[in-house]
């Protein structure tokens, strides 16, 4: 299965992410950043929704063009911040801000030496961070690709993906729902 696939299957309940899809993963719909860091932003974004078909289609659809190493560091960034965002989300929302003072003792050499460039992992990590609602580690990741030459607008544009990578998964979900109902029916 590859994007066009996946978005033949959304209903008309999903026609903007359908739209939204074709556009915000072409180098015109998201500017300030190279078309290998959108497709990695976008597959790193399918694995943090832990949808398969999602997944399966942004694989097949940039497996062609991303290296073995890039492919590797949206996965490593998947698996290293859906730790993070977890651990960090909590000491930022917890009421006793002691808990942030204490070291968090979990392993995330990863994030030190991703084997690609440091800012594309880090438009990575802050993709799937956006997905996965830690604020403090969007902070975190916005400091470190804004310190790395990256545009604000790049930053948009990783949060675009994201954002309709996201709604993409949904809506496959609701399309696998739905055929659940039917078939049950």
């Amino acid at each position: 299965m590859n994007l066009q696939t996946l978005k033949s299957q959304f209903g008309e309940y999903a026609k903007d992410i359908k739209l939204n899809l074709g556009s915000v993963l072409t180098e015109e719909g998201a500017p300030d950043l190279k078309l290998n860091q959108i497709y990695g932003i976008a597959l790193a974004s399918a694995y943090a929704t832990k949808n398969s078909a999602v997944v399966e289609a942004a694989l097949n659809e940039f497996s062609s063009t991303l290296s073995e190493a890039e492919i590797n560091a949206a996965k490593a960034a998947a698996t290293i911040m859906a730790m993070n965002n977890i651990y960090y989300r909590f000491n930022h929302l917890v009421s006793d801000k002691e808990f942030g003072k204490i070291p968090a003792k979990l392993r995330m050499n990863v994030i030190g030496s991703p084997g690609i460039d440091k800012v594309d992992f880090e438009l990575y990590s802050l993709a799937v961070s956006a997905i996965n609602g830690c604020g403090m580690c969007m902070d975190a990741h916005v400091h470190e690709v804004l310190k790395g030459g990256v545009s604000k607008t790049s930053v948009q544009s990783c949060i675009r993906i994201a954002a309709v990578i996201n709604a993409a998964a949904q809506a496959a979900s609701i399309g696998s729902m739905e055929s659940s109902v039917q078939q049950a029916a």
